[in-house]
Parts: C-alpha cells; sequence; structure tokens
C-alpha cells in the first residue's frame, strides 16, 4: 500500500492454533493450518453445523455493514478482531455502496496482515493493522487508524464475532464501551456474539476453553451490557437469522442458528 507506512507482519507461530485460521477452517478456507484443523474438528464433534454459524456470521456482518454504509451513511468503519479476508469483506459491502468509505481492519494476528497486504494494496481507503484490541488506546492512537478515521465524524464500531474470544478478567464490556466512548454522537456499534441460549452451549464452551484457550458463551442479559446506554436498532439484540433478514425465519430455530446473537447500538 503505497503512500504511507508500511508493517511488517511478526513471525508466525505454528505451533499453536489461531482464531482467525480456525474461523477460516469453518469457513472452508485454505488460510489455515493442521493444528487449526484439529481445533475445528474438536468443535466440530459438539456442533457440527458450526461451518453454518459462520455463514450466518458472514450474512449479518454484510447486512448490517450494508445499512450502515446506505441508510445511516456512515462512511468509516473500525472492524476489530477482523479475522482474514473472505468473501464479501466489510470494506467490499461498505465501498460497494460509498466507494470513498474507508475501513480499517485491527487483528493480532500477523497472517491477517500479510493476507490483507495483498487484498489491499490497490485500495487506499482501507487498511489493515496489527494490534490487539484489549488496548483500546493503543488501537485508537495507531498512526494507520489515524490515517483512516476522523475521529470528529461518525464511525461504525464493529466487534463482529471476536468478544467471546475476550475472557471476563479482560473486561470486554469495558473495552467495548472504550471504543464508543471515542467516537462522536451519530456513531455505531455492531456486535455479534456467543450466546449462552440452549443447552449444548455450555459443552461447546468446554470444548472451545479446552482446545482454543477461548470461546466464552455470555447470556444474551450480558451481552446487551456491552451496548451500555446505545440506542438500540429494530429488531434489538437478536439470533443472526433474525437481524434483518433477507428472506423469511423459520419459526423454530435449529442450534446453530441460535449460537450466536447480533445486534447494532446507535450513540446519541
Amino acid at each position: 500500500m503505497a503512500g504511507h507506512e508500511e508493517q511488517e507482519p511478526p513471525a508466525i507461530d505454528l505451533s499453536k492454533p489461531s482464531i482467525a485460521r480456525a474461523y477460516d477452517v469453518v469457513l472452508g478456507g485454505k488460510d489455515n493450518y493442521a493444528v487449526d484443523r484439529q481445533v475445528v474438528g474438536e468443535m466440530l464433534k459438539i456442533v457440527p453445523d458450526l461451518p453454518q454459524v459462520a455463514t450466518y456470521n458472514r450474512q449479518i456482518l454484510i447486512r448490517g455493514v450494508r445499512y450502515l454504509a446506505a441508510e445511516a451513511g456512515i462512511r468509516q468503519f473500525l472492524d476489530l478482531g477482523s479475522g482474514l479476508p473472505t468473501v464479501q469483506n466489510t470494506h467490499q459491502v461498505a465501498q460497494g455502496v460509498a466507494p470513498d468509505a474507508r475501513v480499517v481492519y485491527v487483528d493480532n494476528d500477523p497472517i491477517v496482515l500479510a493476507h490483507g497486504r495483498a487484498l489491499l494494496v490497490e485500495n487506499e481507503n482501507t487498511a489493515v493493522v496489527t494490534a490487539d484490541l484489549r488496548e483500546p488506546a493503543a488501537v485508537l492512537a495507531n498512526p494507520e487508524v489515524r490515517r483512516l478515521i476522523d475521529f470528529s465524524q461518525p464511525v461504525g464500531v464493529m466487534l463482529v464475532g471476536i468478544t467471546h474470544h475476550l475472557h471476563d478478567d479482560e473486561d470486554p464490556e469495558g473495552i467495548a464501551k472504550a471504543y464508543m466512548a471515542a467516537v462522536p454522537t451519530g456513531s455505531y456499534l455492531f456486535l455479534t456474539a456467543f450466546c449462552r441460549s440452549f443447552p449444548e452451549a455450555a459443552e461447546l464452551e468446554k470444548t472451545y476453553l479446552s482446545v482454543l484457550g477461548t470461546g466464552r458463551f455470555r447470556t444474551k442479559e450480558q451481552l446487551q451490557a456491552f451496548f451500555g446506554d446505545l440506542e438500540m436498532l429494530e429488531p434489538g439484540l437478536v439470533y443472526l437469522p433474525e437481524w434483518r433478514p433477507e428472506e423469511p425465519v423459520p419459526g423454530e430455530l435449529t442450534v446453530a442458528e441460535k449460537l450466536m446473537v447480533g445486534g447494532i447500538g446507535y450513540k446519541r
């Protein structure tokens, strides 16, 4: 990406599974290693429909970003814990609506930077930053973030499919609120996360914690608290297929359809 400072990707540790690469496995991607595929294999024993869950999460990302760009008029997005580039990324959806939309992806996995750099070499309105979202002050002060995000204007802050990888003692609710405190009125928080909404959730959480080290299933009430006093857009914090669906949703949802919840809150 010419015209601004390049970030060198740190060395990639192949002895440990990566959240971003495990998600890539579930989505059917090729940017992963044996250790990641082994972890996903354990997860699939508990919820065989896990790939479908990843699809639901991708679909709500597309619907949510499209809403923010097309209807809410958001022109800058901070995608925290973004994971590996895949079909219909945030920048593709947003810039498909508004070519001048600016997107910064933030992830602490160096493989994300390596792949993102190749993907975005011709896109001056999009950047990939290797940083830890658990350190809001450092992320918000990052030169690449500051290059593209004007914090005097509304921002779409995205925590899509990532807060369940933050432990309770890392204060994920406080992290979400710290980012929202840094953006002005008119900004939005877009969040999706695992939800303790069915009996199998407890067993799946144990599997995640034992093989990946993260994967916290929180109640809907706990997740709602992440939005603080933001005004929730209709239909609120709901199962992923229920958030502004493009097709009718069946009356009885499957375990896979109830694995995650999502919603968008507006900062007045």
